[in-house]
């Protein structure tokens, strides 16, 4: 019910206009945390209440990624970069398949993960791969999920990615 209201109140804002800006004091801060253990992405808030949860997919060889190519999810504390179209871009998997045009969903949310560049979170062309080890070490979601997602995500927001047992024991 909370989130209910919540976004009641922000769709009803973003509609508004007002001479003066409103006291929104109550808003709570919120972050990302995505946990190779259990395969989920999870909205939390300052509170740690739950606020959104998506099943993933993330790197396809285990512990924390230490270079370019190493198919690794980096872990970590880390911000969203830039939120950026992506329904047009393609990728080559090395499959033999060639490119597909819609490889990264409707979105990519670009992370901050220095000093790895090109680490993000974003949707799939293959549905399937979600809550396995499949990705190149981005953080990977349905389509379906990433448009849910997307409406909370902001410039700045902090994405924590935990490790797991299996990712420690490869370390």
């Amino acid at each position: 019910m909370r989130r209910f209201v919540l976004l009641f109140l922000l769709t009803g804002l973003l509609c508004c206009s007002f001479t003066t800006a409103p006291q929104i004091e109550s808003l709570p801060a919120l972050r990302i945390e995505v946990s190779k253990q259990t395969m989920t992405l999870r909205v939390l808030d300052d509170k740690n209440q739950e606020w959104a949860c998506y099943p993933i997919a993330c790197g396809l060889a285990l512990g924390d990624k230490r270079e370019e190519g190493d198919m690794k999810t980096p872990e970590g504390e880390f911000y969203v970069q830039e939120i950026l179209d992506s329904a047009k871009w393609k990728h080559d998997f090395k499959d033999g398949k060639g490119w597909i045009k819609g490889a990264y969903g409707p979105y990519f949310i670009r992370l901050f993960t220095p000093p790895h560049k090109g680490i993000g979170i974003h949707g799939t062309h293959d549905e399937a791969s979600i809550g396995t080890r499949a990705t190149e070490g981005c953080i990977r979601l349905r389509n379906s999920d990433l448009q849910l997602l997307v409406r909370f995500v902001y410039v700045g927001m902090k994405v924590t990615i935990l490790t797991s047992e299996a990712d420690q024991q490869a370390q």
